[in-house]
């Protein structure tokens, strides 16, 4: 089974990377729409600018086992964020810049290689901010033989236009749907209206490549994953996430419900964010999902 991206013809990849392209010269590939003027240097704020910086690329065992497998998911972790979690553990690439600017050939070289070391899939993390670039690469990966799953591994902060754009492109969204309300969002990420927007992202998604399918060996091949990282005190509003997902979405829903919950970046400076999460927080979340009846990825 190939990758949907594959059924593109070369016209339909050139007028959709030629779309975004025009949508991040005054930026509004997501739903921030901050203008960036990104083609002559100014740094939106995802802290990107013009061109692709990568963090690391490889294949990754801890991802969930349905991407992993036996040879790894094939992971792209991408510099810069549009979110502004205060707790985020990946600060370093998030939000100080960690990592090498590449270029659109480069990128394209790079799946490839991963492709040629075996893993099941693409898997582009915090991709959203350098679509237009990854749309381009993908075009040239894909003449090149390229023909794994593509997984879209966001924060969930997506622009419906942006997501009708990769209709037909990405085969696995993995988003994370982080919190269960606006005012959540707003304390932790600095997004006021995150809850509003993820929720119709993950409609859209769903809309695309519907419930998870996973193949014979149990390795993913289209559909849709998500994540949701527990925190501490229900600050994350987890039972209104997993409701969403199971009276909206579908019931069949594969969700990780995440306890690796731990406070880093500024997560000190806010009093409920302070600790780690208690086992029994985690169990809570686990038990509504399961009496939910969604499908728990691990």
């Amino acid at each position: 089974m190939n990758a949907a991206y594959t059924e593109l013809t070369p016209d339909e990849f050139a007028e959709r990377a030629q779309t975004l392209r025009v949508m991040s010269e005054k930026c509004r590939i997501c739903p921030r729409g901050c203008g960036a003027r990104r083609h002559e240097g100014e740094h939106g704020l995802c802290h990107a600018a013009d061109g692709v910086v990568v963090a690391s690329a490889g294949p990754h065992f801890g991802e969930e086992s349905v991407l992993v497998g036996t040879m790894g998911s094939g992971t792209i972790f991408f510099t810069g964020c549009n979110l502004d979690c205060s707790f985020c553990q990946n600060f370093d690439i998030s939000h100080l810049g960690s990592g090498e600017r590449i270029s659109v050939a480069d990128l394209a070289a790079l799946m490839l290689r991963l492709q040629e070391r075996g893993c099941h899939n693409i898997n582009l993390v915090t991709p959203t901010h350098y679509t237009a670039e990854i749309v381009t690469a993908l075009a040239e990966a894909c003449v090149r033989g390229l023909e794994l799953p593509l997984v879209w591994n966001s924060g969930g902060y997506e622009s419906i236009e942006t997501l009708r754009l990769l209709n037909g492109i990405v085969d696995i969204y993995m988003p994370d749907l982080k919190y269960g309300s606006n005012e959540a969002g707003q304390r932790y990420s600095g997004i006021e209206d995150y809850w509003d927007v993820a929720r119709e992202a993950i409609r859209e998604m769903h809309r695309q490549v519907g419930d998870l399918r996973v193949g014979p060996r149990g390795i993913a091949r289209r559909g849709l994953l998500l994540r949701h990282l527990v925190l501490p005190g229900d600050a994350a509003r987890s039972r209104n996430v997993i409701d969403f997902l199971a009276d909206e979405i579908s019931p069949d829903t594969y969700v990780n419900v995440m306890e690796q919950y731990y406070p880093a970046f500024r997560a000190e400076r806010i009093p409920e964010l302070s600790r780690r999460l208690r086992p029994e927080e985690h169990a809570a979340a686990v038990a509504h999902a399961r009496s939910r009846g969604l499908r728990l990825a691990d």
